[in-house]
This record gives structure tokens, C-alpha cells and sequence, in this order.
């Protein structure tokens, strides 16, 4: 299980710290707290170590020994195979901005899908939930997304629509 499973625990590790070594010790406490409940682990063990890892994570914010922190905007384009043009950058920056104004579980089952590839059994085993529940987490959480991507284009164009109009008489 080790084996198998260190680097993507510690892939996950840090997308949340954004420090290798914090990372790893994170990885390594979650390694700790998995073999001493390796009766509880289910048929699927990389969603279940998921799962303990967001645990030792949630333990450590609240105890003030890490936060989330927000990858960079040119590691994120990197990330996701995109170049620095114009359109994308500020597709990217609204991404972001949306993103980061959701709660903290609707982004958890996110990243869960896009990040770490999960399905939704995967999902639902790391968020210690069912899987119609992940299911309607995932749902929702990318309803709220769209929305929230959906109202700078409004204000955008509101902002358009209101703008005086040069030119000649109709």
C-alpha cells in the first residue's frame, strides 16, 4: 500500500500546503494514522488514505500548524496544458476567483474529481460519505461554481448595456 500510494498522497499533501517538506510530513502522519486503522480501510485504499489525509490536514489548520494555500496562476495554466494568451489567463484568473469564493467542502469534492482523478465511490470513500451524498455534493458544488462564473459575465455585460453610445442618430 505504501509503495503505491506514497506519491499520490503526497502529490495530494501538497496541493493543500504548497511545501514539499510540510507535505511529506503530513504524508508521513497519514501513513501513521492509515496503518494504525488499516482494519477500517475499505477495498479501495487510495480513496481511503484521501480520506485519513484530509483528516491530519483539518487537524493540523486547526491546530494553526498549516493553511490552505492557492497555487500560482502560471503553475496552474502549466498544470493544465494551457499557454499565457490573453483568453486564457483571464479565463483562469475568474476560475480562480470563483473557486476561491466557495466553501471549503465544495472545493474539497472538486479538486477529489479534477485533481485526484477520483470517482464518485473514490469520492465518497475520501469524504466518508455515501455515494448518492458525494454525488449530490459534486452536483451542487459545480452548480454553484457555474454560477458564480456566470456573474462576472453578467455584470460584465450589464456594465456594456448601460454604456453611452457614441456616434450618430438612428
Amino acid at each position: 500500500m505504501f509503495e503505491s500510494s506514497y506519491h499520490l498522497v503526497l502529490r495530494y499533501c501538497y496541493r493543500r500546503v504548497g511545501d514539499v517538506e510540510h507535505a511529506r510530513e503530513l504524508t508521513q502522519e497519514t501513513f501513521i494514522v492509515a496503518w494504525r486503522r488499516r482494519g477500517d480501510m475499505s477495498t479501495v485504499p487510495v480513496s481511503w488514505l484521501y480520506g485519513v489525509a484530509r483528516r491530519v490536514l483539518a487537524d493540523h489548520w486547526r491546530a494553526g500548524r498549516a493553511r490552505p494555500v492557492t497555487v500560482p496562476l502560471a503553475d496552474t495554466l502549466d498544470a493544465c496544458g494551457l499557454d499565457g494568451s490573453f483568453d486564457v489567463v483571464e479565463l483562469a484568473q475568474d476560475l480562480r476567483g470563483a473557486f476561491r469564493r466557495l466553501s471549503e467542502s465544495d472545493r474539497e469534492v472538486l479538486r477529489l474529481v479534477t485533481w485526484e482523478n477520483l470517482d464518485l465511490a473514490g469520492v465518497a470513500q475520501a469524504l466518508d460519505c455515501g455515494r448518492a451524498a458525494a454525488a449530490v455534493r459534486l452536483f451542487r458544488a459545480r452548480q454553484r461554481l457555474a454560477r458564480l462564473l456566470d456573474a462576472p459575465a453578467a455584470a460584465e455585460s450589464t456594465r456594456r448595456s448601460r454604456a453611452p453610445v457614441r456616434g450618430g442618430t438612428r
